[in-house]
């Protein structure tokens, strides 16, 4: 018979050996809440408005710079006050005011409301992000970090379930019943996150931090890097907000919300994945080729559904465009910020941070002057911007500094 002692050493090892996935679950959690349905579910959502909401292309735009407004206000006010803002406590109330501005947009059909609960809404969506993140990254660090990917994939299965739930009301409800749909989902999603907890990592688990003469030194890449990661915010957010929009141009209205679910299931391993390949590649060329995917997934529904014609070569591409962008935005986001917090430019996050940010600001009013003629123009100037943060960022690749990390297996010392 199994001795009490035994019985509770076992119990104990189970429950240190269960905890990381348990962190995992409930980030993902406030993930795929705060981003990919709170966030991104405006983007199937848009099309319903236009066709029953009588909501203009202009106004659309403005409701989706108002949202990444409030996210900029939210990052920042993390930065500047973290113990109000980025701490534990400020989880709850961000989760509930999400779902409470979500449910309260079909309320009204006033421009300026909307903007407001969108603004809002960004701010929500902040917070629970950058708590998300730091609770993952110190209750992983040193035991379980290689699991952060999996919870990061969270925001691809939020995407992936707005999506499903968009698709299925597009032919049997209306665009108020998707929001309260969105609402409720965000709610369900808040359960497992509520218990989601911050705090230091203890000192046996946080790896030991190398000096260098040399830190600090990245200064010249740093810079390639945050004008790359600007420009790439600016130029995803187009695809971002307007990808099912500009698919239900040319083809059915199922094709472009099955677009997003795809987004949503190709984002969902992608940060997995590009984390295992920094283990080969360097992370200056992986940002490199999947920033040059990306713009190319970001022109397909316009220039392979005009060459290609027809409706079946419209479908095809747009689905295809879906995958290439679900696989990359969030690779793209991951890659660069390791990358800036392995040139040790102190706060390097939170500079990248912003200036994504401000790209996200940037993005839908820079096309808002080409929307009367349709959202292809806008995916154009969308892939045209993701091409020049490749660019930029193509600059990283000469004598960037890999020994000031661990080398991958393809760089030689």
């Amino acid at each position: 018979m199994t001795s009490v002692r035994e019985r509770g050493t076992d119990s104990g090892e189970a429950t240190r050996a269960d905890r990381p996935w348990r962190i995992v679950g409930q980030g993902a959690a406030a993930l795929a809440a705060g981003m990919g349905v709170g966030r991104f579910a405006y983007t199937p959502i848009l099309p319903m408005m236009h066709e029953q909401a009588g909501l203009s292309p202009g106004l659309g735009a403005e409701l989706a710079t108002a949202n990444y407004v409030g996210y900029l206000l939210g990052a920042v006010a993390a930065i500047v006050a973290p113990r109000v803002f980025a701490s534990r406590r400020a989880l709850r109330p961000s989760l509930a005011i999400l779902v409470v501005t979500l449910a309260l947009m079909p309320v009204t059909h006033v421009g300026a409301l909307w903007s407001s609960l969108r603004l809002v809404a960004g701010v929500a969506s902040a917070l629970i992000f950058v708590i998300a993140a730091d609770a993952l990254l110190t209750g992983l660090r040193g035991h379980a970090h290689h699991l952060v990917g999996w919870a990061f994939g969270g925001i691809g299965a939020g995407i992936a379930l707005s999506g499903v739930a968009v698709l299925v009301l597009r032919t049997t409800g209306t665009w108020q019943q998707a929001w309260w749909t969105a609402a409720a989902l965000t709610a369900v999603l808040a359960i497992p996150a509520w218990g989601l907890r911050t705090g230091p990592a203890s000192p046996e688990a946080s790896p030991p931090v190398r000096s260098s003469p040399r830190a600090g030194s990245g200064l010249r890449w740093f810079g390639a890097l945050l004008a790359g990661y600007t420009l790439e915010g600016t130029g995803y957010i187009i695809a971002g907000t307007f990808l099912v929009a500009a698919i239900d141009q040319t083809a059915p209205g199922w094709a472009g919300s099955g677009a997003w679910v795809l987004v949503g299931l190709a984002a969902l391993p992608s940060t997995v994945l590009w984390a295992w390949l920094s283990h080969i590649w360097s992370r200056p060329a992986l940002v490199l080729v999947a920033l040059v995917v990306q713009a190319a997934g970001i022109a397909l529904p316009v220039v392979a559904g005009g060459l290609a014609g027809g409706l079946a070569g419209g479908i095809v591409s747009a689905l295809i465009s879906a995958v290439l962008f679900g696989a990359t935005f969030l690779g793209v986001a991951t890659l660069t910020l390791a990358i800036g917090a392995h040139l040790r430019i102190p706060r390097a996050v939170a500079i990248l941070t912003t200036g994504y940010s401000i790209g996200q600001i940037l993005g839908p009013l820079a096309v808002t002057p080409l929307l009367h003629r349709g959202y292809h123009p806008a995916l154009l100037v969308g892939a045209a911007l993701v091409a020049l943060a490749a660019a930029a960022t193509g600059v990283l690749r000469h004598r960037f500094p890999h020994h000031l990390g661990p080398l991958p297996r393809r760089v030689r010392p």
